[in-house]
């Protein structure tokens, strides 16, 4: 039998060691980033072409490499970090010019200029699949410059797998944020395609949040601080009305080295617990400080999982500093027992005798005397009613109506379309569900749902005419978004456009809206987009038709009349009308029920 075990050669093992370790574009982002950082620059600069398929240049002002080390970085298992065993324990850099190189080296064809700050002549190296095909000496300035083109060239399968550029720049842009939030004192450029996307000048970290994801977040951040004999925690959560259904902005940061944690994310979705919606996740920028001795970094090649010694600990430490913060800045609600509030008299009436308070009471108040209620414009009570005959009489023939022997679904439309107002009984229950009584029965609607149904259908039908009806606003609004939110919104705006959105570009991440259709007069705009830019950012479609129905139903789950909204009976006679008036009024646009028809035989099931 001949021996099957052969050694591999030394081009393959190193592309299946790189495979590790660069798995995209972004991949080289990260490593060429945090080497210039750790090479002690103050000014990084990322030029990135086609998503990095093309092209990804890292240009950075920091120590730089002598001729010796600029070749010895290239070689595997090359490190300037670690000399004996216990330095894998004791880690607190990102790794300078070592492994990584070599890594990216093997699936590349890369350039590299360096020169040390002692030395007045540069070094230039050209290398292909890991083999130096030139070094010599250059003229460049104090620092390093690498550049990395068409990535994965000898490896065909692994570029063909790779993402559209949308996606694959959506990953890069969040490797340079990790890198940019983690190092808020070093300068940061990017730019893509020959157009700037950032520009971030030393700054502290409340200023870097603001410079990367937008000025509206200036007033959402809340400071988060505690020191501990286990860790050190600092860093910002957002407020829990700018929590969103994706898992965005959440950034868990140890020694500056930013890592993944559904643990430690499930610690700050309890603290968060009752003030945001349910499947909605909070917004965080949270550091750790953690003695190297007591975490290992080296459990995943990219090192963005980290095992804790005392996990358990540190998690309870974060949930109680989150909800110490919230309460302290007076996000969520508190209570302050060192203080007796009985006690607490105001000043200007410290010299006034204490007059004794007095109930007014109307002895004449009838809930059920119509006459006199609808006499009182301020009245909260009418404003909730919906009925429009006399509640007694209304009652009456609601219950008539339910021990008759009614037909079938099919006839309300016909029914409702001829029936007067003043023939339909309404009511509002819970402010969430709208009750309408006709000859078929009884029929209980989900206000949001059946809204949501209405405008998706009608929002359809306007992209499809090709007349969209926009409404003017008086003043126009400017929306503020980050560079990746921009770059997907503007891909929108042409579908925007058909539906009645007038929107033009303003600045270099933010939209001025001038009008919005007429069937959305009134809703909140900049809540409006920032939802439905949430919901689209994460799970872009592919094509453009299933993009349209994508944003169709987004703008009508954010445009629709949300539960807790007090509705006239006119309103719900016409929502009413509006739903049974669609091609699919039963469900709404996720499958479920939009309304419920209870009329005798049904109820007689109930009670069997």
């Amino acid at each position: 039998m001949t021996d099957i075990i052969k050694l591999l050669p030394d081009s393959i093992a190193n592309q299946i060691a790189a495979g590790e370790v660069i798995q995209r574009p972004a991949s080289v982002v990260k490593e060429l980033m945090e080497n210039s950082v750790d090479a002690g620059a103050d000014k990084v600069q990322l030029i990135v072409k086609d998503a990095g398929k093309t092209l990804i240049q890292v240009i950075d002002n920091g120590k730089g490499m002598t001729e010796t080390d600029a070749r010895m970085s290239l070689e595997r298992h090359a490190t300037s970090k670690i000399t004996g065993t216990e330095d894998l324990f004791n880690i607190r850099t990102m790794g300078f010019r070592g492994e990584a190189l070599a890594s990216i080296a093997a699936v590349a064809r890369m350039e590299m200029k360096t020169r040390t700050a002692d030395s007045d002549i540069g070094q230039q190296l050209v290398i292909e699949g890991s083999e130096v095909k030139e070094q010599e000496f250059c003229s460049t300035s104090k620092g390093t410059s690498i550049a990395v083109k068409n990535l994965f060239f000898n490896i065909p399968a692994r570029r063909k797998f790779l993402k559209s550029d949308p996606v694959e720049m959506r990953h890069i842009l969040d490797e340079f944020h990790r890198v940019a939030l983690a190092n808020p004192e070093v300068e940061f450029k990017l730019h893509h395609n020959e157009q700037q996307l950032f520009f971030l000048p030393p700054s502290n970290l409340r200023q870097r949040i603001i410079g990367i994801f937008g000025k509206n977040y200036n007033e959402k951040l809340v400071p988060i601080e505690e020191e501990t004999e286990l860790a050190n925690l600092d860093g910002f959560i957002v407020k829990p009305e700018a929590a969103k259904k994706g898992r965005g902005e959440q950034f868990l940061f140890v020694n500056n080295r930013y890592f993944r944690s559904s643990y430690f994310h499930s610690a700050v979705v309890q603290a968060f617990e009752g003030l945001i919606p349910a499947n909605h996740h909070p917004a965080y920028f949270i550091f750790f400080d953690v003695d190297p001795s007591h975490i290992d970094v080296n459990i995943h090649p990219t090192k963005t999982e980290i095992k804790f010694e005392d996990e358990r600990s540190i998690y309870a430490i974060l949930r109680s500093s989150v909800k110490r913060s919230l309460g302290q800045y007076h996000v969520a609600p508190s209570l302050d027992f060192e203080q007796e509030t009985s006690f607490d008299v105001p000043h200007h009436q410290l010299k006034q005798p204490v007059k004794q308070p007095e109930i007014k009471v109307d002895p004449t108040y009838n809930p059920f005397d119509r006459e006199k209620t609808s006499k009182s414009s301020n009245s909260s009570w009418e404003r909730g009613s919906s009925f429009q005959k006399a509640p007694e009489e209304s009652w009456k023939e609601l219950y008539a109506a339910l021990s008759e022997k009614t037909e079938q679904e099919e006839p309300v439309r016909m029914h409702l379309e001829t029936a007067s107002d003043d023939s339909i009984i309404t009511f509002q229950i819970g402010r969430k569900y709208v009750l309408i009584r006709s000859d078929e029965g009884v029929f209980l609607l989900n206000q949001y749902r059946a809204h949501t149904r209405i405008l998706f259908e009608e929002f359809d039908a306007l992209s499809r005419a090709n007349h969209p009806v926009s409404q003017q606003q008086l003043f126009p609004v400017t929306v503020e978004l980050s560079a990746m939110e921009a770059s997907v919104f503007q891909s929108s705006l042409p579908t925007l456009t058909t539906l009645g959105f007038d929107i033009d570009p303003f600045g270099q991440h933010a939209f001025i809206v001038r009008g919005v259709p007429t069937i959305c007069e009134g809703m909140n705009i900049e809540e409006t987009i920032a939802g439905f830019m949430d919901d689209i950012r994460n799970d872009k479609p592919s094509n453009t038709e299933a993009f349209r129905e994508k944003i169709l139903r987004s703008m009508a789950q954010r445009s629709a009349i949300k539960s807790g909204t007090v509705l006239e009976a006119q309103e719900m006679i016409a929502l009413f009308r509006n739903l049974m008036r669609c091609t699919q009024p039963e469900i709404d646009l996720g499958g479920k029920s939009t309304f419920v028809l209870l009329n005798a035989p049904q109820i007689e099931k109930l009670f069997n």
